[in-house]
């Protein structure tokens, strides 16, 4: 039997963007990480994705959950692994859930971050992450009110996807050298934000988000954005387009309140109430900030696409207010 049209656009997707989004991306090892569990009927699953969930000893009714995306050709294990959300979790007791993509979907084990089917409301893999994070509620006994998403690479273009499309689920977002939400609805338009996104304004960026959910009258979600500026596979201006995306939504100036150094070459700019979050890193490729170490703000496991420079699983777990 032949394949549908979307599974020829999300194979061809998958071949072309195999190589842009980071084929090295692959961690070596796919083993089962300790303490990782995988969950079965989650829900109706639309986008064909695969759960896993991690709770901490000793979770507290009423925890927090942080849903994780990983990036292309990477899987949960590996980015439960390498990220350092696990040494928070375990520090502050809160649960973590990780959608991982099927090469069924995209033989790159990319998250379709740029098709329509999947990224808008009630459909696709957007929905099947909504899913995960009801799941999480559900059945763990999360807080409905404190369920965040962070991701890489196209993992964090489908975080802004999540924050556009469930703004009501998710109380903040972490993007990591990802791209804006509608920057891209087909192939030719995904390679094209990845080199050159184009300069809307703020509204017109926070527009496309307010589409997402028509009618939508409820607080939009913080978000924090992590960019290298040595980033030549989702160039920097990706980082620029998605500050004046959640600035537009939120109604807030796109000109920073505040700038703070940080270590490994960071600049922090801090938009509007501490909103919106973008941090630029000198000199890093694509790739997670991470930062090995036993030091308190230190975390992650240098790897392939996690790079040494910062611990940003540290940062936006404080941003998120996990550690209250």
């Amino acid at each position: 039997m032949g394949r549908s049209p979307i599974r020829r656009v999300r194979h061809l997707v998958a071949v072309v963007l195999t190589v842009v989004l980071g084929a090295a991306l692959a961690v070596p090892g796919r083993a089962h990480a300790a303490g990782l569990e995988q969950v079965t009927g989650f829900g109706t699953n639309p986008g064909n994705l695969v759960m896993y969930a991690y709770r901490p000893a000793g979770l507290p009714p009423g925890a927090p959950a942080v849903v994780l995306l990983h990036g292309c050709t990477q899987d949960a294990a590996g980015y439960f692994a390498n990220s350092g959300w696990r040494a928070f979790a375990d520090r502050w007791r809160f649960a973590l859930v990780l959608a991982q993509q099927q090469t069924a979907n995209n033989s790159a084990a990319c998250f379709n971050w740029f098709l329509p089917a999947d990224t808008s409301r009630g459909q696709g893999e957007a929905l099947s992450i909504r899913q995960m994070a009801g799941y999480a509620v559900a059945t763990y006994g999360t807080d409905p009110a404190r369920i965040f998403v962070s991701g890489l690479s196209a993992g964090g273009a489908m975080s802004a996807v999540m924050l556009a499309t469930y703004p009501e689920v998710f109380a903040a977002g972490s993007i990591a050298a990802g791209l804006p939400y509608r920057c891209a609805t087909s192939v030719a338009t995904a390679m094209t934000c990845q080199y050159a996104p184009p300069d809307r304004t703020a509204a017109q960026w926070g527009g496309l988000v307010r589409a997402a959910v028509p009618g939508y009258s409820g607080p939009w979600p913080r978000v924090a954005i992590w960019h290298g500026q040595a980033d030549w596979t989702v160039v920097p201006a990706n980082g620029v387009e998605l500050r004046d995306q959640f600035t537009g939504v939120l109604g807030i100036a796109a000109q920073p309140t505040a700038t703070r150094a940080l270590p490994a070459g960071t600049t922090l700019e801090v938009y509007g109430a501490d909103q919106v979050r973008l941090y630029r890193i000198a000199g890093m490729g694509h790739g997670l900030p991470v930062d090995p170490g036993a030091e308190p703000q230190q975390c992650g496991a240098a790897a392939a696409y996690f790079l040494d420079t910062i611990c940003s699983a540290y940062q936006d777990a404080v941003f998120f207010g996990l550690d209250r």
